[in-house]
């Protein structure tokens, strides 16, 4: 199907409002509803179990060679 799409140059641009339209929001009045009101639902439905910390993290060791560095990773750390 054939479309046709148009672009203006102020497209990323936020839109401000006016003095005016600030006043006039201003003077509206609001209206609090109640999620009863709407039929809403609001009771929590996550139970939260149990709260702790993470491990403390062990200190960094120094290696003296690459070759070094390479047998710790293959060995202890076990990720190569």
């Amino acid at each position: 199907m054939p479309a046709i799409i148009t672009t203006d140059l102020r497209l990323n641009e936020p839109r401000y409002a006016s003095l005016p339209n600030i006043m006039k929001a201003k003077k509206k009045p609001l209206t609090k509803i109640t999620p009863e009101e709407l039929g809403v639902d609001i009771t929590p439905r996550i139970e939260t179990l149990k709260v702790e910390e993470p491990a403390k993290r062990e200190g960094g060791r120094k290696v003296e060679s690459v070759d070094e560095l390479l047998d710790k990773l293959k060995n202890e750390a076990k990720v190569l």
